[in-house]
């Protein structure tokens, strides 16, 4: 595949991320998900943002398969997008668990993305690291504004 036809391909998958409801599916699941257990994410996965867990998962592993079976170089992957990163952090710890439950395959394509780049795990680490201090930021802006 030409470089023009792989950009092609990042460019769709950018405006697919630019749709209504995968705008608020990516919101919720970076604002709100924060799974700490096997019971939140099964909370998540039964509850009213079902849809916005799985949209998002499933369109990052969509992405990372594009990669992993060569239709986009994953330099050029991993230097327009850095969002599939945030998402594995967030399920990284539990994905066992949650393979036990749903299934061997679950979000394979985005792990095996992760574990093909440079320093993958500890970028997934570090990202988790600093959406705790983003959600800290957040929470406090939040409670500020609510106090009046």
């Amino acid at each position: 595949m030409s470089k023009q036809e792989e950009a092609g391909l990042i460019l769709k998958l950018y405006e697919l991320r630019r749709e209504e409801t995968m705008r608020k599916a990516r919101d919720w699941y970076f604002r709100e998900f924060n799974p700490q257990s096997m019971a939140d994410f099964n909370a998540a996965i039964f509850g009213e943002h079902s849809g916005h867990l799985r949209m998002v998962v499933t369109y990052w592993d969509m992405a990372a398969a594009l990669v992993n079976n060569g239709a986009i170089d994953m330099e050029l992957f991993n230097d327009s997008n850095g969002e599939h990163v945030g998402v594995f952090a967030k399920i990284e710890l539990l994905l066992g668990e949650i393979r036990s439950a749903y299934g061997p395959k679950f979000a394979a394509n985005l792990e095996k993305l992760i574990d093909a780049m440079p320093d993958g795990r500890k970028r997934t680490a570090g990202n988790r690291e600093q959406m705790k201090v983003m959600l800290a930021k957040l929470a406090a802006t939040q409670a500020k504004a609510a106090q009046g």
